[in-house]
């Protein structure tokens, strides 16, 4: 039985407490297989208490705790508390809180398992179950991996809902009138006879009442805003140049910084003489960082000015100097000690690839950066006692805890501010930019420095997408795809981000093979085996990791095989597919392009990709023209199934853009390596897509899956291969590595 069924029998613990003369609502999932500890010493009705809405005298606030990195989550998180609270999101304050146990997340945790999204049976539901227990335990709380609206839908409404009947309550204690005949609309109580008691009137009362818990959710039918249209909250700051990000952050008597650490990463330095810098106007001192250094100064200008005229003896690290070296590296590692996995392994490969006419390809894909238009910065105010932080981060715990070590300040007296991020892409699920900024104001206490890094300076020392490589061996026959043998070789992402983070978890590397291995697919003798290459630098999270890979090498490697079986590309696809929402899609997808009715004209391609990532699947078709410039992309149509759709405003947004940034970078991004450092600088050697470049979209979201799933990241991994098969049946040139902009031009 699915999650959200699940949910529904599991227990809330919901509580109240006076903050400021005020109340506080929250609601914590505790799912129990086995005892909860944390229970113990609570006394009926009592919660260790997950704040979520805020009432005082003054205002009402959401806590919204997870990251907004331009996803637009901070609106999504704000609408589904509204819904059951009456409330316009608009009116309130957004806080997206200080870290904390109770934002624990356990979808993502629970996702990260060697087990298919789509496998619902016992052993994997209960498996799931375990670890959103052990997130719960652990306080991991991060936001990555689509899980936002998934992990919190429902703790978010309840939230909402229970603090609409606990305000009803105090109405009722205050006036007489039977809670059952209270009504609430747009921040209030409203009596019978339509006399209205604000929200903020009644929160002091309703703070020294039990919350009421026992609330059914409102259907779909009754909501007003979930669902329906809705202009993002921060959709007028941006779009006015008014929103505020880390990088804007001004205090008094606040001074700059700017590192400048090893061009190989994790270099050390021999020595270092900071005369030159020193010597420069405005600069303030010179102080040893992780990594490198750092120079404060009156201005950033002043400071990265300053950084670059540092002379330093690099020492190199202990990974391959060049690009060609690490290739060499993950090319020696398909072999059978490096073996890490085999999370699929149907039929008998072997046997069906013996006896038949054997089709081989190897596809790459290489290191990519981040690249957020906004570059890495961090403001921090260390003092006797206290830690204040400045920044946009994806992982708080994991900031608010590396400032207590680098200080040796409590935990509990680090303040965090964590700002809306101008981009992120998985770059802020590190921290290592934090830990500089703290370094560098703990060399002088009692003065704000906002450190920044160049764009030089991130792109140099981003934890990139890994370098990736696959080997397929296949066969057909009367027409069908009769086997598919795919090896997916890379560094261990899991080894690297969880080595930095968290811990390293048991067990086989699931992302080594995400995106291959737990493909919907019921291909007779399918095999997916993942190499685990030696670690060539440090690597990171980057949008849809793993799948952003292994879906180019799967759905080009299948693309070729039916192919060569002479099936059509989107019936052999469903022939295939042995899972009811995934044929839906690909089914939605064949009837918006008009599949199997087109006639796309000469000099002119279609290509279709379908890839099942963060539980949501996708199907993408894409036309393209040859052209005297190069390739145009025309269309491009997107379906997909995320369950119940809260935003859908924002869903359309998150299609397109996800599918922008997939093809952007298969045509045109890499970042090489010469003497470990990297060739690629700035956004002049690393472009994505252009504006005139942007194709036609059209999107549709089925609603018809039943378990609500994010769209940050899905329609990332289906683009690539889409685009490199619309190539082929336009040139019938076979795109086997990306960027494609080393064998085709682009118009």
């Amino acid at each position: 039985m699915g999650r959200v069924k699940n949910i529904a029998r599991r227990s809330f613990l919901i509580g109240s407490a006076a903050i400021l003369g005020g109340v506080a609502f929250g609601a914590w999932f505790v799912t129990r297989p086995t005892p909860n500890p944390l229970l113990d010493d609570l006394a009926e009705g009592e919660a260790a208490l997950t704040p979520f809405v805020k009432i005082t005298a003054d205002g009402i606030t959401l806590i919204v705790p997870r990251a907004d990195v331009g996803q637009g989550i901070a609106s999504t998180q704000a609408m589904l508390i509204a819904e059951e609270l009456d409330i316009d999101p608009a009116t309130v304050t957004l806080d997206p809180g200080q870290p904390h146990q109770a934002y624990f997340n356990g979808t993502v945790a629970a996702d990260g398992l060697s087990f298919p999204g789509w496998d619902e049976g016992f052993v994997a539901e209960t498996v799931r179950d375990l670890m959103m227990n052990v997130a719960r335990l652990s306080g991991s709380q991060f936001t990555g991996g689509s899980s936002s609206t998934a992990d919190l839908h429902e703790t978010l409404r309840r939230a909402g809902a229970t603090a609409r009947e606990t305000l009803k309550a105090a109405a009722a204690a205050r006036t007489g009138v039977p809670r059952a005949d209270l009504r609430t609309e747009d921040g209030h109580v409203v009596l019978p006879d339509e006399t209205r008691i604000p929200y903020t009137e009644l929160a002091a009362e309703a703070a020294g009442i039990e919350p009421v818990t026992d609330v059914p959710l409102r259907p779909a039918s009754e909501w007003t805003r979930l669902g329906k249209p809705y202009q993002r909250l921060d959709i007028v700051a941006k779009s006015t140049g008014t929103q505020s990000y880390g990088i804007d952050v001004t205090l008094p008597g606040m001074l700059y910084a700017a590192v400048r650490a090893n061009p190989g990463r994790g270099g050390g330095m021999a020595s270092y003489s900071p005369d030159a810098a020193l010597a420069m106007q405005g600069v303030r001192s010179v102080v040893e960082v992780d990594e490198g250094l750092a120079v404060i100064a009156d201005n950033t200008w002043f400071a990265f000015k300053a950084a670059e005229a540092l002379q330093v003896d690099w020492l190199p690290p202990d990974y391959p100097a060049s690009s060609d070296a690490m290739w060499q590296a993950l090319t020696d590692a398909h072999a059978d000690e490096f073996q890490n996995s085999r999370l699929r392994d149907d039929g008998d490969v072997e046997a069906a690839l013996s006896g038949a006419k054997v089709i081989e390809a190897e596809y790459r894909s290489p290191f990519l950066a981040h690249a957020a238009l906004e570059p890495l910065n961090a403001t921090v105010l260390v003092e006797d006692d206290a830690v204040t932080i400045w920044t946009a981060t994806q992982v708080p715990h994991v900031v608010r805890d590396a400032a207590a070590e680098v200080t040796g300040i409590d935990a509990a007296n680090v303040i965090l501010h964590a700002l809306p991020a101008g981009g992120s892409f998985g770059r802020r699920l590190d921290h290592d930019f934090v830990v500089q900024a703290i370094q560098i104001a703990a060399s002088m206490p009692g003065t704000p420095i906002k450190t920044t890094w160049s764009r030089e300076e991130d792109m140099t020392h981003d934890f990139p997408r890994p370098l990736h490589m696959s080997r397929g061996r296949g066969a057909v026959a009367d027409g069908r795809v009769l086997a598919c043998d795919l090896d997916s070789i890379s560094p261990s992402l899991i080894a690297s981000w969880f080595g930095r983070v968290f811990i390293v978890p048991p067990g086989p590397d699931a992302m080594l093979v995400w995106g291959a291995f737990d493909q919907p697919y019921a291909i007779p003798n399918y095999r997916v085996t993942g190499y685990a290459a030696p670690p060539l630098m440090p690597i990171g999270s980057w949008r849809s990791p793993g799948a952003c890979s292994n879906s180019f090498f799967h759905e080009s490697f299948l693309s070729e095989l039916i192919h060569a079986a002479g099936a059509d590309p989107l019936e052999e696809r469903l022939r295939l597919i042995d899972h009811a929402d995934s044929r839906r899609v690909l089914e939605a997808v064949g009837e918006m392009s008009n599949w199997s009715g087109a006639d796309i004209g000469p000099g002119r391609g279609r290509g279709i990709a379908f890839a099942y990532t963060h539980g949501v699947p996708v199907a993408e078709v894409i036309d393209v023209t040859l052209t005297e410039r190069g390739i145009r992309i025309d269309e491009v149509w997107i379906a997909a199934d995320c369950g119940t759709v809260f935003d859908p405003v924002n869903a359309e947004a998150q299609l397109t853009g996800a599918a922008v940034y997939g093809l952007g970078h298969a045509m045109n991004c890499e970042l090489t390596y010469d003497n470990h450092t990297v060739q690629q600088t700035n956004f002049d050697a690393f472009e994505g897509m252009r504006l005139r470049q942007t194709p036609k979209f059209h999107t549709r979201l089925l609603g018809q899956a039943e378990k609500v799933r994010g769209l940050g990241e899905p329609a990332t991994a289906p683009a690539a291969p889409a685009l490199a098969d619309a190539i082929f049946a336009a040139t019938g040139q076979r795109l086997r590595e990306m960027p494609f902009n080393r064998s085709v031009d682009f118009a």
